[in-house]
């Protein structure tokens, strides 16, 4: 079997944190940006003629956008409704991503803890009445939210106190991911029945293999060994995994090569392979999917456009065909320079042209 390809050779996709949006273009992270339809709709527009002007020339953007139906912003990472349906509070700011607040249930609560149905809790209870109506007025909706990760989203529910319980109480581990897996399937497969798409809003380059994809967030993976994870993600994963066809993993740690094996038995047909990561490697584990790499945020904020570029060349080299790969920078902060990233997207032409 062919490796997974793109709709065309070495997509980019750049994605900038919201003090950048703030700074640049006077966007607000506050509440509304979120939770009010009206609000959506005007900054999608915004932020699709920001990036036009800034960066069309390397095909982000665009040079007219109309308005659009939106349900959940596809321009800005970060995600808070898993947690947010099981209770926790979130914490806007006009300047950062939404941040859920830890609830630091006890291990009785944690025992006691059962799935919400997500169609009668916030924030869904409030975004389901609002994509009705919007696909009322407009016949269609679009647009899709971030659904987090197991262990992203049982960190915030236990905090520190999970990690010990992989040793001390593992049943407890286990069921507590089998709880939020079903949470988080049940919330992507609606999302995906009413607009499409469940996961752009994890990483763009979902749209350029295949828009339908389901992209689990693995940002915490890195806190636990391989072991760890086969004995407990693995198992779930691998059934979110039949659940959600095509599926693919988010995985932004340094250490994408040590996990890499086991992330090829969920069959994931595209995976993030995070900066500092072996990338050889990792396409020597999953030989058929599709690389989308990614560059540091810091780097791009700190580094020269020489480095930049040599750091994408580097990634490039190592990652096998180029058909089944694409490059990103994610939560690019306020002050990168534009340079840089048109340094980055010059290599990334030149290995389309000529291949090296």
């Amino acid at each position: 079997m062919p490796p997974m390809t793109a709709d065309r050779l070495l997509p980019i996709e750049l994605v900038f944190n919201p003090n950048w949006w703030r700074r640049t273009a006077g966007v607000s992270f506050d509440r509304s940006f979120y939770m009010d339809p009206a609000a959506r709709i005007a900054n999608d527009v915004t932020m699709r003629r920001v990036l036009y002007e800034r960066f069309g020339d390397i095909g982000m953007g665009e040079p007219d956008p109309q308005p659009r139906p939106i349900i959940g912003s596809l321009h800005v990472a970060g995600g808070f409704v898993i947690p947010a349906l099981f209770g926790a509070e979130v914490w806007f700011e006009p300047n950062a991503a939404p941040q859920p607040m830890p609830l630091q249930l006890t291990t009785a609560q944690v025992d006691r803890l059962d799935k919400p149905d997500f169609r009668t809790t916030w924030p869904m209870s409030e975004i389901i009445p609002q994509m009705d109506a919007l696909e009322a007025g407009w016949g269609y909706v679009v647009g899709d939210m971030n659904t987090d990760g197991l262990l992203n989203a049982a960190y915030h529910l236990y905090g520190q106190d999970l990690f010990i319980d992989f040793y001390r109480q593992p049943a407890r581990v286990r069921r507590l991911l089998d709880l939020i897996a079903e949470l988080i399937v049940e919330v992507a497969l609606y999302l995906r029945q009413r607009t499409g798409t469940c996961s752009i809003s994890v990483n763009r380059m979902v749209e350029h293999v295949n828009p339908a994809m389901f992209y689990h967030a693995n940002c915490s993976v890195q806190m636990i060994s391989s072991r760890s994870y086969r004995d407990f993600q693995l198992p779930v994963e691998k059934r979110m995994a039949a659940a959600t066809q095509p599926f693919g993993i988010h995985h932004c740690g340094d250490n994408m090569h040590k996990i890499a094996p086991a992330y090829a038995e969920t069959g994931a047909l595209m995976v993030d392979v995070g900066w500092g990561s072996d990338v050889a490697a990792v396409r020597q584990a999953l030989p058929e999917a599709f690389l989308n790499l990614r560059l540091s945020p810091i780097r791009m904020l700190q580094a020269t456009p020489q480095e930049i570029a040599l750091d994408t060349e580097h990634l490039l080299r190592a990652v096998g065909p180029l058909e089944a790969a694409g490059i990103c920078c994610i939560n690019m902060d306020y002050g990168t320079p534009d340079d840089n990233i048109f340094a980055m997207a010059e290599v990334v032409e030149r290995f389309r042209r000529y291949g090296a």
